[in-house]
């Protein structure tokens, strides 16, 4: 999958004139960005979403995976900054150990997120929403692991976290571990839907996760850390925390527009078996399909939305899934 997320690079520039060059392209870059965040707002308005979620145990034993869908936390927010009109969250929780962290986690991060949200007026949205979400997931964690040592015996759970935080047309992505959030984009050049990454997945075997871990004195053996854990970042896991395991989210920033039609978020147990843009085609033949049942008294949007959440989740149990499996679809409405 493509990313469709701004990240910050800095490279370094060796003589004045390239200098001048890339500073003449991060000009016409950045007016490019003001003209085209114009043309969402005015084009878009702010965009409606809905989430719907199918979950599935496969053939694990318990349901270890949590999520939460919140469509409008505007309200909850209050007072915000003026600029600032609606606010949602949705997020996937895969936990591992037992269900305790996930879920954990699913009742408390968004309610740690929304005591931090800025209050009145900020200079920066940005810079404050993401600092807000980092300060969030470092309160969560912390909270957790004090929960969890003074059990006894201490709880040893963990659990992934991808929450995508849309402040009117802006998403915000913050994840930990190896769930992930796609965006379905449709091309109008080449009249197909494409599905971009939103997140990045933190396994032990990338070369710098693999180097944090091993610098405090934690080692990566067949591909796992200390030969256990699947994933180098998440909530709990306090054992795994002296060695190199952080809750330190990587956040990315996108902005939503016309093209775009929903998003994915889900755990590895769909990405084991489903490519983004095979789970994308698979949800977007789902909702263009003619034959779903529509009930009586349910929106057509939503019905087509439910199907295509259920549909998907057995498909990756039937393709052999052997983890537990959560889907969820962001309805982006027009």
């Amino acid at each position: 999958a493509s990313s469709a997320t701004e990240q910050v690079s800095s490279s370094g520039s060796h003589g004045k004139g390239e200098k001048r060059k890339s500073l003449e392209e991060e000009e016409k870059n950045g007016r490019e960005e003001l003209v085209e965040k114009k043309v969402c707002k005015g084009s878009a308005g702010i965009l409606g979403l809905k989430g719907y979620v199918a979950e599935r145990k496969g053939e694990r034993e318990d349901m270890q995976d949590a999520h939460v869908i919140l469509n409008d936390i505007t309200e909850e927010c209050q007072p915000l900054p003026s600029q600032i009109t609606r606010v949602s969250y949705f997020a996937v929780f895969d936990g591992h150990g037992g269900v305790r962290a996930s879920k954990f986690a699913a009742q408390n991060l968004h309610q740690n997120l929304i005591k931090k949200f800025p209050k009145g007026e900020t200079i920066s949205v940005e810079k404050t929403v993401k600092r807000c979400l980092l300060d969030t997931f470092k309160h969560t964690d912390e909270e957790f692991l004090k929960q969890a040592s003074s059990q006894k015996p201490a709880w040893k759970d963990g659990s992934t976290a991808t929450c995508v935080l849309a402040v009117d047309n802006i998403l915000y992505i913050a994840n930990l571990g190896d769930s992930r959030a796609i965006l379905c984009r449709y091309n109008e050049e080449s009249q197909k839907h494409t599905a971009l990454s939103l997140s990045k997945e933190h396994n032990p075997t990338q070369y710098e996760e693999r180097m944090r871990i091993q610098k405090a004195g934690g080692n990566v053996r067949d591909g796992r850390v200390l030969g256990v854990l699947e994933v180098s970042r998440s909530i709990g896991d306090g054992q795994y925390k002296r060695c190199g395991v952080i809750s330190v989210p990587d956040i990315k920033r996108c902005q939503l527009t016309h093209n775009d039609r929903f998003i994915l978020i889900a755990c590895d147990g769909l990405f084991k078996v489903f490519t983004p843009e095979e789970a994308v085609n698979f949800i977007v033949s789902c909702l263009e399909d003619k034959n779903i049942q529509m009930r009586e008294g349910k929106l057509e949007a939503d019905a087509r939305y439910e199907a295509a959440c259920n549909r998907l989740a057995n498909k990756a149990v039937q393709r052999g899934s052997a983890d537990n499996v959560t889907v969820m679809v962001v309805r982006i409405e027009h």
